[in-house]
């Protein structure tokens, strides 16, 4: 009979951390869509291979972050932030961008590396010249510089996306 409350125990104990996942992973759903249109000739930044808003195609926005713990689930990508670059505009920290001219850090291939946040990502908008006909970030994407893919001996080809995790300093 011990073993059976044993299995038992362990078994609730699983489905309570699943439950807690779920939960968690369902904070932040889309907010609503946005209709892509084709850019002007020459006027997508696609630099570090970045998307260009297609026709007709929605793509989600969202008005919320999923939660922050110390170990967010994020996917890291590779941007410019120099001018004429596809991050490169001038930065979007203002009053509600807590987290803008803060660190966090990134974990990922096995390092933590130390970033600076200069920009945040808008998932709220895009399709538009403000925003060099790129679609709108999803909630859970971390731009990040050659130095931070540098840093986290991830070289060449490998970089663009990788999944990570995150935190605040």
């Amino acid at each position: 009979m011990k073993d059976f409350s044993t299995i038992f125990l362990f078994i609730f104990f699983v489905l309570v951390i699943i439950d807690c996942l779920m939960v968690e992973a369902d904070t932040c759903k889309p907010s609503g869509k946005l209709k892509g249109k084709n850019p002007p000739p020459g006027k997508c930044n696609k630099g570090h291979d970045s998307d260009c808003c297609k026709e007709g195609k929605f793509y989600n926005t969202y008005k919320c972050s999923p939660p922050v713990s110390n170990h967010t689930k994020a996917t890291l990508t590779l941007n410019g932030f120099d001018s004429g670059e596809e991050g490169g505009s001038p930065c979007e920290c203002d009053d509600k961008k807590k987290r803008c001219m803060k660190y966090i850090n990134i974990h990922g291939n096995g390092k933590i590396v130390k970033a600076k946040v200069v920009d945040e990502c808008d998932s709220t908008m895009g399709c538009d010249d403000e925003h060099d006909f790129q679609p709108p970030c999803a909630n859970n994407i971390v731009n990040a510089s050659d130095a931070v893919w540098d840093d986290l001996g991830v070289c060449g080809d490998k970089r663009g996306e990788m999944k990570i995790y995150w935190s605040d300093t």
